[in-house]
């Protein structure tokens, strides 16, 4: 089966959140404060944004993974850096080779806009996240720590 990659449009907002509830299965889980509402609302603003996109893989005109992409800031030791959000693939087609894919399509992404790095934060129970992401050599770079925000 051939697997393209291309940029989400906003026909793709249904499919995208749809693949966004699949990172709530487990290990991961359904984050504070989620609504339906505040996903489709990332996804316009991803879309909208000229600093983010949303890279789909798509097989068949079907939807079957995406990966989320955003220059969001430069450092003073590292330069511009894209944060890769959510990486995700249907959970039928995982281990096919879509993620790598996806991955090297964000690095283009990231090199395209000017960045010297991409990162990402994967859940601590996350461990075949974890070594595909060695496996495709990112490397343990550093602690992730959150501070939920009562709103």
């Amino acid at each position: 089966m051939t697997t393209s990659i291309r940029k989400a449009t906003p026909s793709d907002e249904d499919a995208i959140v749809n693949l966004i509830h699949e990172l709530f299965e487990p290990p991961g889980g359904v984050p504070a404060g989620f609504t339906e509402e505040r996903a489709r609302e990332g996804v316009r603003y991803a879309l909208d944004n000229p600093s983010s996109d949303i890279l789909l893989a798509v097989e068949d005109d079907t939807v079957v993974g995406m990966a989320s992409v955003y220059k969001d800031y430069f450092s003073i030791r590292d330069g511009w850096r894209t944060w890769l959000q959510d990486l995700v693939v249907t959970s039928e087609r995982r281990s096919s080779g879509i993620g790598s894919e996806l991955l090297s399509a964000a690095a283009d992404w990231a090199r395209g806009h000017g960045c010297t790095h991409l990162d990402l934060a994967s859940g601590l129970g996350r461990k075949d996240a974890h070594r595909f992401y060695e496996r495709e050599s990112m490397l343990k770079a550093s602690y992730d720590f959150r501070l939920q925000l009562d709103q």
